[in-house]
């Protein structure tokens, strides 16, 4: 493609904030997510449809269940209010428990945990190896 056909996806990646539990029952939907995303944002709604490149309208008819956002507009969804609702919602309507689902590590997180792991392991033997050498039990 040449460069002045190529379009930058140039997303603002909000953190991802926790679903407590109790709040399941309430993403019975794909609208009800929607909708769930938008009210635990913090943003108002025509910034939302600004952010994920999509009319306030649409927006609103997604909210009621009365229209249904395009994938690239739900992925948005997600980064622009830094909310897993959506997959939440499909999750639980197949069954699955959210509780057990967990990011990919990549490499470098990998290395970074068994690096910390690790740390820790010598740290805990320092404090067996001095608590020893004093005569502590």
């Amino acid at each position: 493609m040449s460069a002045a056909g190529a379009t930058l996806n140039l997303r603002f990646k909000r953190d991802v904030k926790p679903i407590p539990e109790a709040d399941w029952s309430l993403l019975t939907s794909e609208a009800a997510a929607v909708k769930y995303c938008c009210e635990h944002s913090g943003m108002q709604d025509k910034a939302i449809a600004l952010e994920i490149d999509t009319d306030a309208a649409l927006l609103s008819k997604a909210k009621a269940g009365q229209a249904r956002l395009s994938e690239d507009a739900r992925r948005a969804l997600r980064d622009a209010t830094g909310c897993d609702a959506l997959l939440y919602a499909e999750m639980l309507s197949l069954g699955y428990d959210p509780r057990s689902l967990r990011k990919l590590e990549t490499e470098t997180e990998r290395q970074l945990r068994e690096a910390n792991e690790a740390l820790e392991a010598e740290r805990t033997k320092v404090r067996v190896l001095t608590a020893a050498l004093r005569g502590e039990a």
